[in-house]
């Protein structure tokens, strides 16, 4: 029998689902942002072609150092139809970082893409702000880079649209923020959280949430300002598995090491904070036992990762 034609597969965040695939601990590293309004359609690798355009060499250096200290650029446009007006040059643009204890979000204005490489991107990083308005309350940014994955546009446009309608001025569409698998995907700032795989539904509670400072634990894929993925998923687990602990700040990952003193151990054990307990969990990386092909990539393997134990200490 010939393999079905790639248009008839479903896509890679359908695969991901039916293979039973969890988003924790999937999380891309993210400390601070710069949001950059770009109006109109994307193209694949429109990020680094707007930036490429707008910077200099030498702040296109700066901004990559910035980058390997997790500020994070993306581009933003708000939902519904994606025309570019050559007239409008204006744009919005957000700094903010995510740190626990020191979340902060600024707005500003831009007349063209030039005037970024006058941002102090330092201020940034380290949390310093003092470059735009203060934002009261989150952003609520979904993924819809159809170009870069189809996922991204077919499942975060609902998305898109719901949130936009109850919350618009906070609800706006961003470039690639990694997982199509896990599509929808919604980032809320300056909280530094990722959500994934999710309906209009379930990014409502999401929204609902944040808006009382607090997180929704479930389809949750991790906080963004930590680097492990161990450690995420461990934060999610305590999440998940202790009641009353909502608040940005609650689960805090303090401690992890390999169960047999091997970094390449499969199995790792975490020490995680939720308010004045601390608890010990033991999070196993999964192989996955089947894979399938998808019409966005060759094949789906959606490893992921597993709570063997959480105990209190």
């Amino acid at each position: 029998m010939s393999a079905p034609a790639t248009g008839a597969l479903p896509g890679c965040a359908v695969v991901a689902r039916l293979l039973g695939g969890n988003p924790s601990g999937t999380a891309a590293f993210m400390r601070s942002w710069l949001l950059i309004e770009q109006p109109g359609p994307w193209s694949t690798n429109v990020l680094e072609e707007t930036l490429d355009s707008a910077l200099p060499q030498e702040s296109r250096a700066t901004l990559e150092e910035m980058r390997k200290r997790g500020l994070r650029p993306l581009l933003i446009r708000r939902p519904g139809k994606h025309t570019r007006d050559p007239q409008r040059t204006r744009r919005t643009v957000f700094v903010g970082g995510g740190d626990p204890g020191s979340r902060w979000l600024e707005r500003l204005e831009i007349n063209d893409l030039s005037e970024l490489a006058t941002l102090d991107l330092s201020a940034v990083v380290e949390g310093r702000g003092g470059l735009g308005e203060p934002v009261d309350g989150p952003l609520f940014l979904i993924c819809t880079h159809g170009t870069k994955d189809m996922c991204c546009a077919v499942l975060g446009r609902p998305l898109a649209s719901s949130l936009d309608a109850n919350y618009p001025g906070r609800t706006w569409e961003v470039s690639h923020v990694g997982g199509d698998r896990w599509a929808g995907n919604l980032l809320v700032v300056p909280d530094g959280f990722l959500h994934g795989q999710l309906e209009p539904n379930e990014a409502a509670r999401v929204a609902k949430a944040a808006l009382n400072d607090q997180v929704e634990p479930d389809h949750l894929r991790g906080r963004t300002s930590v680097g492990s993925s161990w450690s995420q998923h461990a934060e999610i687990a305590v999440r998940q598995g202790v009641s009353g602990v909502r608040g940005l700040d609650d689960v805090l990952a303090v401690d992890e090491r390999p169960l047999l003193d091997d970094p390449g151990s499969d199995t790792w054990m975490v020490r995680v904070r939720a308010a004045e307990q601390l608890f010990e969990v033991t999070v196993r990386h999964r192989t996955p036992a089947r894979s399938r092909s998808s019409r966005c990539s060759s094949m789906v393997a959606p490893s992921g990762y597993v709570t063997e134990r959480i105990r209190p200490i």
